[in-house]
């Protein structure tokens, strides 16, 4: 277990440290691997722009993206800008929590450095999120101030009427003629900014992550823990160099995200491509143009690229990594008689900040998800918490460096548990140490990579009129892996029927992520229950894969 001592925080506002959950609740947090030890003061923003400057590599290009090309010295002037921003304008201590909410763009992520730099803590959110689950985030968080996306302002907006302590808010990306422009704000600062000391156990960022109950769960991640994804994991897998270019979709807003297109680059010293939104054919575009190395996707893409894909435009590319949901074994196959490449498959979770299970080019299995990360053990666990033989499907339990520190969240027990990780994933282990997926072992649907909570969406359609009951599920489906499907019971006279299917739908898309929208519909007269009343979820299960089927 952890020490209780943590180091003397350099944060003003104590909020998250003292939210964290007590320290014999915390997992097992192994020793990273030899050579890899951090100072007691650290900040992670200074180790992965500052650092770069001082190697000489101010004019290497670190972003581009948006019709933008900046260099880390450039990178490195807008950052210290904002967190001028952030402390001086904003008047924010060290410790506050700064809600982020933009698609992937240059300037989200100097938004998110910039908050590092300031000592503050990064609250990224998704673009697609509503009021109704901004609201949820920013109370948890107790959010302090937002930098926003111009074309995003209105929904935090709704929020801020409601909550006035959400603090100030600028928008970036707008007009020119917009007031409360972040660029306005930036221009009043030139000086260089001195980095907040914080400790390496000071909170960096809150990571919000839905659980099967539909309560988003902030996962609380320190300094050092966004180094250690870079010296453990990239190092591993990808062995970059300054010479990589990394591009993908996943948002910065996820934490493969953030690792993949904007930690794992900036440590390395390469550059990243940050567009807002790719399709299959703009992203085998995208790493022709930008001539990238390393692609960061879910298989769903990989899918519909597979189809597209022409090696001699892709001849740049040398690693594809995969995660956000399993990946099919055709899907695999396809993506390799397509390009030639050998896809790197990898496992990880917002409650350990990235991956830990991966399989680099050479040592791929087919239908593995890989082997354990160095520095990282992993075993599988029946129902008593023992392990089991190799071959034998039971509960995934990893620990490492990084671990789950729920915030203020009795959750805690549940994730962790005899000092190990349970991911709520059912695994078996071969003889060799490979690791193959089998499925959830709680109800959250995995669809293209999003993880969706059914009883959130359940909330939601239970507020529309005609509805007197439902139970939401996922059901397979060959291109997204799930599909979220909703088992609904009409309150009379209203009819079942195909109408009725699209008002439910538009009316969820309305008040949550569109993505989290029930594709699927089926009414039914009656959900199967407990003697207690309790949803029998298993049966909706079974209901949805009986259809899927048919």
């Amino acid at each position: 277990m952890p020490s209780l001592r943590m180091l003397q925080s350099g944060h003003q506002d104590s909020f998250a440290r003292d939210r964290l959950p007590p320290p014999d609740t915390w997992p097992q947090l192994l020793s990273p691997p030899a050579g890899i030890a951090y100072p007691e003061r650290l900040n992670a923003a200074v180790e992965l722009i500052d650092t770069q400057l001082r190697a000489g590599r101010g004019n290497a290009i670190a972003l581009r993206g948006a019709g933008l090309t900046w260099t880390y010295a450039e990178l490195a002037d807008r950052v210290d800008r904002i967190a001028h921003v952030l402390r001086s304008d904003f008047r924010l201590p060290t410790g506050a929590r700064v809600l982020l909410r933009g698609a992937n763009h240059p300037m989200l992520a100097a938004c998110w450095l910039a908050v590092l730099k300031a000592g503050c803590i990064a609250v990224t959110t998704m673009p697609l999120l509503r009021a109704r689950e901004l609201a949820v985030i920013a109370e948890r968080a107790q959010v302090s101030a937002a930098l926003c996306e111009a074309g995003l302002l209105e929904a935090w907006n709704e929020v801020r009427s409601a909550r006035p302590s959400s603090g100030p808010v600028l928008g970036y990306g707008g007009a020119a003629a917009e007031p409360h422009r972040l660029e306005d704000a930036m221009a009043a600062h030139g000086t260089p900014f001195s980095a907040a000391d914080t400790a390496q156990d000071d909170v960096a960022l809150i990571a919000f992550t839905s659980g099967t109950t539909g309560q988003p769960k902030g996962t609380l991640h320190f300094h050092r823990d966004c180094l250690l994804i870079a010296d453990v994991l990239s190092q591993h897998l990808l062995a970059p160099d300054p010479d990589d270019v990394f591009i993908g979709t996943p948002p910065l807003a996820f934490t493969f995200g953030l690792g993949g297109l904007l930690i794992f680059p900036l440590r390395a010293g390469a550059s990243a491509v940050l567009e807002p939104q790719w399709t299959a054919e703009s992203l085998l575009a995208g790493i022709d143009q930008h001539r990238a190395s390393i692609c960061f996707t879910a298989p769903t893409l990989y899918r519909r690229m597979a189809a597209l894909a022409r090696r001699d435009t892709l001849r740049s590319l040398r690693l594809t990594v995969s995660s956000g949901e399993m990946l099919p074994a055709d899907t695999r196959a396809q993506w390799h008689d397509a390009t030639g490449l050998e896809m790197t498959e990898c496992l990880g979770s917002t409650e350990l900040l990235h991956a830990f299970i991966g399989c680099r080019p050479g040592e791929v299995r087919a239908g593995a998800t890989g082997r354990v990360v160095p520095g990282y053990q992993a075993v599988i666990l029946d129902d008593q918490g023992q392990p089991v033989p190799p071959g034998t499907i039971g509960r995934l339990a990893v620990r490492g460096p990084t671990g789950c520190r729920y915030l203020d969240d009795p959750r805690q027990s549940v994730y962790v548990q005899d000092g190990w990780n349970l991911t709520g994933d059912a695994y078996l282990m071969d003889a060799d140490g490979y690791f193959w997926y089998q499925s959830r072992t709680d109800d959250m649907i995995i669809s293209a990579g999003y993880n969706i909570a059914g009883p959130e969406v359940e909330d939601v359609l239970l507020t529309h009129p005609d509805v007197a009951e439902c139970g939401v599920v996922g059901a397979p489906d060959p291109g997204r892996g799930q599909v979220v499907m909703a088992f609904v019971v009409c309150k009379g006279p209203r009819e079942g029927n195909d109408a009725f299917v699209s008002e439910l739908q538009h009316f969820v898309r309305d008040r949550l992520a569109p993505y989290k929208y029930p594709r699927r519909v089926r009414f039914v007269t009656v959900l199967p229950r407990t003697e207690n009343a309790k949803l029998q979820r298993f049966v909706l299960r079974e209901w949805a894969r009986t259809e899927a089927a048919s």
